[in-house]
């Protein structure tokens, strides 16, 4: 886990390729999008790599209201249904129904449970050699993937449909979330809650208290934007798991 660490703030955005190099190793990574949109950032690692630790960590600083981002085929395959069939939300986010993962869990809302429902989530009925995956992140022999049958409804983690395209067609926290998944090899389930300022109010941290966190804890930050960039230069990557990552139906 990060350790805090004084430093001076500067409103900075870090390297893409270190940032990339942190998120697989499962570290968290600040990501902030556009400040004429939600003007927000949000803590992400990969759901496959999340533990206990992590996860209690991430609930203490965040909003702890905290999602997942899953394709919408991953959403389809373990029969999970969208929140609701009027989508209201500002930003059309994509909410689908709230899950927990039966064995091994107990309430759903503790650490252990939030973050044992993330990594079975994450676990794809595909081979290593097949999805992308580091071949540790998806045990072969150890537990069988999940089936829809795994999950009560409702739960405590929040799955979103991320759309087909990634952050090329949304430029949303929920599509960059899954795409800092497909360009790390690592399965396409993202993690990520809203990082809220220490204060009376929980008042929701903007960019220049993002960067002050980020510095603190000594996470790599970096934009949306940095990350459409990256994709823009490197198109075959992403294109290669299209199968894995399209939503198989219409999008928010």
């Amino acid at each position: 886990m990060p350790t805090p660490e004084e430093s001076t703030v500067s409103l900075k955005f870090d390297d893409i390729e270190a940032a990339l190099q942190a998120f697989a190793r499962g570290e968290f990574i600040v990501v902030v999008d556009d400040e004429n949109r939600e003007n927000e950032g949000d803590l992400i690692c990969a759901a496959s790599l999340c533990t206990t630790e992590k996860m209690a960590w991430l609930i203490k600083h965040s909003s702890g209201y905290i999602c997942i981002s899953l394709p919408g085929s991953r959403l389809k395959q373990l029969e999970i249904p969208m929140m609701v069939k009027n989508n209201q939300d500002r930003h059309r986010t994509a909410y689908a129904v709230t899950v927990d993962y039966k064995q091994g869990t107990t309430t759903g809302i503790s650490a252990h449970d939030r973050a044992l429902t993330a990594r079975k989530l994450a676990h794809y009925p595909l081979t290593p050699h097949q999805n992308g995956t580091h071949a540790e992140s998806v045990p072969n022999g150890v537990a069988s993937p999940p089936t829809p049958d795994s999950f009560s409804r409702p739960g405590h983690l929040v799955p979103l449909r991320a759309r087909s395209g990634g952050i090329l067609t949304r430029k949303g926290h929920t599509e960059a979330a899954l795409d800092l998944c497909v360009l790390t090899s690592l399965p396409p389930a993202g993690i990520l809650c809203e990082l809220v300022n220490d204060d009376v109010e929980g008042s929701m941290a903007r960019r220049d208290d993002c960067r002050a966190f980020a510095d603190r804890w000594g996470l790599k930050m970096i934009t949306i934007d940095q990350l459409i960039r990256y994709r823009q230069k490197n198109p075959t990557y992403i294109s290669r798991f299209t199968p894995l990552t399209e939503d198989n139906g219409v999008s928010e």
